[in-house]
């Protein structure tokens, strides 16, 4: 079955099942590789996307609910300009250890600064909560996610 899917902007023409999963999707038939997978049941964050501009587990939402809706990876946060002050905010502050978890984290920071621009550090708790770090780089994602808000500097 054929179904239309805007990632990052672009439509694409998709040859899968309805109930393939959207990681799944992204990776082995886009070749969006950014997007990692970690678990397989949503509750490590590592495939988090954005589907019109929430943050979603892409290993559990099938190809037929993200189709005629706008997906958002890692490979196309960085064309928003809030996406693109997380990531620099992530290099500044030297997030990434392993580096593994990095395209959900960022993501799900992404959706929490258009959802709260001056977020408190409940707000980033909450926000981020299910998002695993195996390096426990926790205190540096919310420096960054302050930086990327204007709190503080990188």
């Amino acid at each position: 079955m054929t179904v239309k899917l805007t990632v990052n902007s672009q439509v694409h023409d998709v040859d899968a099942e309805p109930d393939t999963p959207l990681l799944w999707v992204l990776r082995d038939l886009l070749g969006m590789v950014g997007t990692k997978y970690g678990c397989g049941v949503a509750q490590c964050g590592a495939c988090t996307v954005h589907l019109d501009g929430t943050p979603v587990r892409s290993c559990v939402t099938s190809l037929s609910r993200a189709a005629s809706r706008q997906v958002t990876t890692i490979e196309g946060v960085g064309a928003d300009p809030v996406g693109a002050r997380v990531q620099e905010a992530w290099k500044a502050v030297d997030v990434p250890q392993c580096g593994y978890c990095q395209a959900g984290q960022i993501m799900s920071a992404t959706a929490l600064l258009h959802a709260a621009p001056r977020p408190t550090d409940e707000e980033i708790d909450a926000a981020m909560n299910g998002n695993l770090c195996r390096c426990a780089t926790y205190l540096r994602i919310r420096k960054a996610i302050k930086a990327a808000s204007g709190q503080v500097e990188a």
